[in-house]
């Protein structure tokens, strides 16, 4: 027995280190369909339970069960898989980009790309989403333009902003992406701030806030959860628990709460958690929230449980914190073959038509990127003009910057 007098400093361990067996004995899976449906203006005490369980729609066979179930056409389904197929190929293709040096920098989506194409499905023009740099999907899912997406990652001369931005720090007020920030968690409580201005505004546009598991452990989180709480915020606050930060496992910014949608719990907020890996299960939480937020019944907060396939970032090495194979034993799968295979069983699809697609999405992306280097690289052709640097600063530009333009001759 330990001397009761002697402290010791916890911190918490992954189950498992790199040269070690994947384990995620830990993640306890519940049957699909066995998560009920409330109503959106449930009582959030009587739906705690839901903080701790995880609402999935397809079973192991495919099929599409329980009452989360039947929200989305054969149509919308097969528009899904082509948006999720179009952002994996995208990010294959700028991953290979970076390391052929035309972009400094890139982030990818493998494995979580079911999380933002199908959120997107469940809003209206006009909304507005608070994103990371892992919710690209957004605009894919929304028609935003592959070739200006292409353009701001090389930071040419048709960068959409002016290569002001880090690469895949996206922006666009037409489609309800707020700017990206590299600070992380601020967008939270800017996605909150933005909906009570909806609502003193008497407007009808909702915002969606969205943050990582690691960047939990940042106060804005907190803060954002007390003002979206007090004030019955029309927003949904997005977890996306991808298990791993840059080289942190999940446990270090959950702590002892046991889930990360158990925060929103002391707060008076519904909690929900949802297979992040399950695009129909994705769109009803999704949904459901939406509503909720837009009959002026408040916040919802809703845990996407999902994983990090490839590495954090273009700079980042997962095999100095975790096994390699431990991406195949996610218990929860891949995104794209699970509602391909949904869509095989339900006679709309089949794996030659899947083939063909991944031909189609394949051209088109490269289609694309052709497009957008006709217009230059980071280290060949057409870059944003200095004169750049001095517009869309100040409604009237200082005289400093007057002079500082004039001697550089833009």
């Amino acid at each position: 027995m330990a001397d009761a007098g002697m402290l010791r400093f916890h911190v918490p361990e992954p189950e498992v280190r790199p040269g070690g067996t994947p384990d995620f004995s830990n993640v306890t899976i519940p049957k699909a369909g066995s998560v009920p449906r409330p109503e959106i203006d449930v009582d959030p005490r009587t739906i705690r339970d839901m903080a701790f369980s995880i609402i999935r729609v397809l079973n192991r066979a495919g099929e599409a069960v329980g009452p989360w179930a039947g929200l989305l056409s054969d149509k919308e389904l097969l528009e899904g898989l082509r948006h999720m197929m179009t952002l994996r190929t995208f990010d294959a293709r700028m991953q290979m980009a970076q390391r052929q040096g035309k972009t400094s920098f890139y982030m990818q989506h493998l494995g979580e790309e079911a999380v933002s194409c199908a959120f997107r499905k469940a809003l209206k023009p006009g909304d507005m989403n608070f994103p990371t740099y892992r919710q690209a999907g957004l605009l894919i899912a929304d028609g935003y333009p592959m070739v200006s997406m292409m353009n701001q990652i090389y930071s040419n001369e048709a960068d959409p902003l002016k290569g002001r931005q880090l690469p895949v720090m996206y922006s666009s007020k037409e489609h309800g992406f707020f700017s990206i920030s590299g600070n992380l968690a601020t967008q939270y409580i800017q996605a909150v701030g933005w909906a009570m201005a909806s609502a003193i505004s008497n407007d009808s546009r909702i915002a969606a806030a969205w943050i990582g598991d690691g960047s939990t452990a940042e106060s804005d989180f907190h803060a954002a959860l007390v003002f979206a709480s007090t004030y019955k915020a029309p927003v949904v606050l997005n977890v996306v628990n991808n298990q791993w930060a840059i080289s942190t496992f999940q446990g270090i910014a959950r702590g002892g709460s046991g889930t990360f949608a158990a925060r929103g719990l002391g707060f008076g907020i519904p909690s929900l958690r949802v297979d992040g890996n399950d695009y129909l299960a994705v769109h009803a939480v999704a949904k459901w929230a939406v509503e909720r937020a837009r009959a002026n019944l408040g916040p919802t907060l809703v845990e996407y449980v999902t994983y990090r396939v490839g590495a954090h970032s273009t700079s980042d090495d997962p095999s100095a914190y975790r096994p390699k194979a431990e991406s195949d034993a996610w218990p929860l799968g891949d995104p794209v073959i699970r509602l391909k295979n949904h869509l095989i069983q339900k006679g709309v699809w089949s794996e030659d038509r899947h083939t063909q697609a991944e031909a189609e999405v394949l051209e088109t992306v490269i289609a694309a990127q052709k497009e957008a280097e006709g217009h230059g690289t980071l280290h060949a052709g057409g870059k944003p003009s200095t004169r750049d640097m001095f517009e869309g600063v100040y409604a009237e530009m200082p005289p400093h910057l007057r002079r500082q333009r004039q001697q550089a001759g833009v």
